[in-house]
């Protein structure tokens, strides 16, 4: 009998990929059907997505992976990044090109958002971290800038929701990417729709939501016919990429309780699991979020800036003539003087820099620290950073739970730079695991088997992921010169 085969279509800021995950009721094995890039679109001074052309790859995958895979596909599942939207109208046309989160239409926002409904207030209801990519101030920005616009809208649809539609019609939004927006409430797990009319949002555009397995329907008839897939249903996995991921982190063999993750990527998002939103005044003060988990559960966690620096930095070098893969830029950074110049990667001066080595270089010269002249230098800056400022996220999201965290998973492509995973375990003081590099696919995959009642409990499905992984370990050493790099950090 042939194995159960699950398409994860895995898109994120970068690229996106269509996923054949083939089960055999023990192991999941993944192999990459296509691969397609996916940058942010700059159109007459704004950031944009181009949403028609990545249909368009997702439709070239599928039929690959009906050529390869054909009969035995059980079912097709989206993923995202978080907080960037579509909206449709009654007619379900497109309201205008979809913002990448990147736009700067949002800078200053929150502050005045703030004057009309206090910050403590906005955190009590939606439990979410404040950073002006979050969907409540793209919207807000809409309200302000093209009201018209969103007048005309019948229907909200985050970026895998609105793929799904593509796919098979639904109109819901999944539950793990509706907590990304700022407008979810945390307690009562549905839209914070006196939050939204205090923002003059028109709360009738949202629909209902829905939990990570749901059966959101079969394929489309043309979708079918174009793809030579037959009518499969379309399954919602957790739709918010870190939530697929966290999902299929590999906890259990450890032999310690207390686990946190890492979802290592263009962002980097640390954090644990918890069964409750933590919405206390502590929790606001240290700009933590509650996203939502599978089962119910909701990711304590706080974003950092990621690797996202590590690629901006090695678009500069390009720019300058001098292309590295990251292979090179990490030898390169290994080989570097360790502690000589250290950044916040939170600053908001790296979000979006013209240039990711100039922005770095510019923030070491303002706080007198020497500046990173090479690109082992530039590139160990940002890795120890980034380090260090794992552990200081830690040590808060400790302080919230009252648990010390015994062991650190590493999910996501990061977790393939070695070096940054033992600057991770150095800075921390815990073990880390690295793996598996496929988390957010693994998690899309192994959900729709679950749906399928291929899987029974969320443990169940995390040893599926052990049994299938190649996991590395990585134990803290150099704890004195840590303590002090830290204590530098701190100062920032």
């Amino acid at each position: 009998m042939a194995d159960r085969v699950f398409l994860a279509v895995d898109l994120g800021a970068e690229s996106g990929r269509v996923i054949s995950g083939k089960f055999d009721g023990r192991r999941v094995r993944l192999d990459d059907v296509h691969r397609f890039s996916n940058n942010l679109v700059p159109v007459a001074g704004t950031r944009r997505w181009d949403v028609l052309r990545i249909w368009t790859d997702i439709l070239d995958g599928l039929a690959k992976a009906a050529q390869q895979d054909g009969p035995d596909v059980a079912s097709i599942g989206v993923d995202t990044w978080g907080v960037d939207y579509v909206l449709l109208n009654k007619n379900n046309e497109i309201l205008g090109q979809p913002y990448n989160y990147r736009d700067p239409r949002t800078k200053g926002l929150m502050d005045s958002a703030f004057t009309r409904v206090p910050k403590r207030e906005i955190f009590a209801t939606t439990g979410l971290q404040f950073m002006e990519i979050n969907t409540l101030y793209q919207l807000i920005a809409m309200q302000l800038k093209d009201p018209s616009l969103l007048a005309q809208a019948d229907r909200f649809l985050m970026m895998p929701d609105f793929f799904h539609w593509l796919l098979c019609g639904s109109r819901v939004v999944e539950f793990t990417n509706a907590t990304t927006t700022q407008f979810l409430n945390a307690t009562e797990r549905t839209w914070a729709t006196d939050l939204l009319r205090r923002f003059e949002i028109p709360t009738n555009i949202f629909p209902q939501i829905v939990a990570p397995g749901t059966n959101l329907g079969i394929l489309r008839e043309e979708v079918a016919q174009r793809t030579g897939l037959s009518r499969v249903p379309i399954v919602a996995p957790a739709t918010h990429d870190t939530a697929a991921a966290v999902a299929a982190v590999p906890t259990g063999n450890t032999g310690k309780a207390n686990w946190a993750y890492i979802s290592s990527g263009t962002w980097s998002l640390i954090g644990v699991e918890v069964q409750q939103a933590v919405l206390t005044e502590k929790a606001l003060a240290l700009n933590v979020t509650n996203e939502g988990g599978v089962d119910g559960t909701y990711r304590l966690l706080k974003n950092v800036m990621g690797l996202w620096i590590v690629q901006e930095c090695r678009r500069s070098f390009e720019r300058r003539g001098n292309p590295l893969d990251y292979g090179v830029l990490t030898k390169l950074a290994s080989e570097a003087e360790p502690f000589r110049s250290l950044v916040d990667p939170n600053d908001p001066t790296f979000l979006s820099p013209g240039d990711m080595s100039t922005a770095l270089q510019d923030y070491c010269r303002s706080r007198k620290q020497p500046v990173p002249d090479s690109e082992g230098r530039l590139i160990r800056c940002a890795l120890e950073s980034l380090a260090l400022k794992y552990r200081q996220v830690l040590r808060g999201i400790e302080s919230l739970t009252n648990e010390k965290v015994e062991v650190l998973h590493v999910v996501g492509g990061g977790s393939k730079n070695d070096l940054l995973n033992q600057f991770t375990a150095d800075a921390c003081g815990i073990p880390v695991i690295a793996g598996p590099t496929e988390g957010t696919a693994l998690g899309n995959v192994l959900l729709q088997a679950r749906a399928a009642g291929e899987i029974g409990t969320l443990a169940d499905l995390r040893t599926v992921v052990r049994e299938s992984s190649e996991l590395k370990t990585f134990e803290p050493k150099n704890a004195a010169r840590w303590d002090e790099a830290y204590s530098r950090f701190e100062k920032l």
